[in-house]
């Protein structure tokens, strides 16, 4: 057992079998603290320790005492609510962290997604900075110097965002610093409108692309106008995904960056679609094309293989565009025009949202705002689901 001898006024020295150190006691937030330091009982030593003590009593009544600076592996720093200091975490550390969480919750596409934006976006800057070094002005500040559009930011927030709210779980933070960030008091407003703003094609639009284009890329592009499918979605369509009795289409696989897997972006995209007249003409216009394959139903005209990317489709679009004389849109405003047309003719918003793929209809009234004025807000016959249509002819 070991014994202890006084020393200077809150120093006290202690001897074990086969050791000797020398204890320091103070006062700090109410409570008395003891710190070992691990040294012998020389005069050296213990006037050292007596120094210690009284430089630490000197700082917290200036309050400028940092425990973990003093004694970064003690005990007591837990206690009192503070991190040790060889365990002060970076903000790269929490990521890793959270994308082992993710590893269990998130499809493979959408990890590999967050990982690229950690890598390239987020570890630059704040891979090795301490989690108490992502304050709301340090991140204000960030934000506003990306050139990108505020969807972008969003997009690159959401892994940040994950990785504190797991922070502030652990006790590691005492709330998100996201949280008090609002992109609309930091962005200008080209940055809000860049790339986000939802702009379908009128019908007649439609029509001049479709007469733009022929073979397999009027099929594709017909397809999409008529599905509101995704194009990771149409470019992973098999045939067997495809029933011809029911005229219903089972959205159920992606390609992205030319690998194809059997998931899509989140639960409520895995879905039944119905058949529209203009998906059913271009599915019938493709069978000669790839049926006999029996595997993905679009492919590519110049390597007869399917799609191997969006970009490689966007390619064709864009050239489709330019014969047709059509103001330039991104091919996601494919899947724009066919939610805004379905609105603009008074579809059932929950039908709507399902067949996009939604969970609810939230998504749908906040993107969709802008619909297609039809005349006396007639379907046009492109976008008439073939059930209907047999059964109206069946009356």
């Amino acid at each position: 057992m070991g014994t202890k001898q006084s020393g200077p006024p809150g120093v006290e020295l202690r001897s074990g079998v086969k050791s000797e150190s020398i204890r320091i006691k103070f006062m700090y937030r109410g409570a008395e603290c003891r710190e070992t330091l691990k040294l012998a009982h020389t005069k050296a030593n213990i006037k050292y320790a007596e120094r210690l003590r009284g430089e630490i009593l000197n700082a917290i009544q200036l309050r400028t005492f940092s425990y973990a600076e003093y004694f970064p592996e003690s005990p007591q720093l837990k206690r009192l609510g503070m991190q040790p200091k060889q365990h002060q975490m970076t903000v790269g550390d929490l990521m890793e962290d959270q994308f082992r969480l993710y590893e269990r919750t998130l499809s493979a596409r959408t990890l590999a997604v967050y990982r690229r934006i950690y890598q390239t976006k987020l570890k630059p800057k704040w891979g090795k900075a301490l989690l108490s070094e992502a304050t709301p002005a340090a991140l204000r500040a960030w934000i506003g110097e990306m050139s990108v559009s505020a969807r972008s930011i969003r997009q690159v927030l959401i892994p940040l965002r994950g990785a504190f709210d797991l922070g502030v779980n652990d006790d590691l933070i005492e709330s998100n610093p996201l949280d008090r960030v609002k992109l609309k008091k930091i962005l200008d407003r080209d940055a809000h409108e860049a790339k986000s703003v939802t702009d379908p094609f009128s019908a007649d639009e439609i029509q001049a692309i479709l007469r733009a284009s022929d073979g397999q890329c009027r099929n594709v592009f017909a397809f999409a106008f008529s599905t509101g499918m995704r194009p990771s979605e149409y470019i992973a369509l098999k045939w067997g995904s495809v029933d011809w009795i029911e005229h219903t289409i089972k959205v159920e696989r992606t390609r992205v960056n030319g690998d194809s897997r059997d998931e899509v972006k989140t639960r409520a995209a895995k879905r039944l679609i119905d058949m529209r007249q203009g998906a059913l003409e271009a599915l019938v216009a493709q069978r000669p094309h790839t049926a006999l394959a029996n595997d993905e139903i679009f492919h590519d005209p110049i390597t007869a293989h399917g799609w191997l990317t969006s970009q490689r489709v966007a390619l064709f679009w864009e050239a489709a565009l330019k014969r047709a004389g059509v103001r330039y849109r991104n091919l996601y405003q494919t899947r724009h025009t066919f939610a805004s047309t379905l609105l603009s003719t008074g579809e059932n918003l929950f039908y709507v949202a399902k067949q996009m793929g939604h969970t609810d209809t939230t998504m749908i009234t906040r993107t969709y705002g802008r619909w297609i004025e039809q005349e006396d807000g007639v379907l046009p016959v492109f976008y008439e689901r073939v059930n209907a249509r047999k059964k109206t002819a069946a009356l």
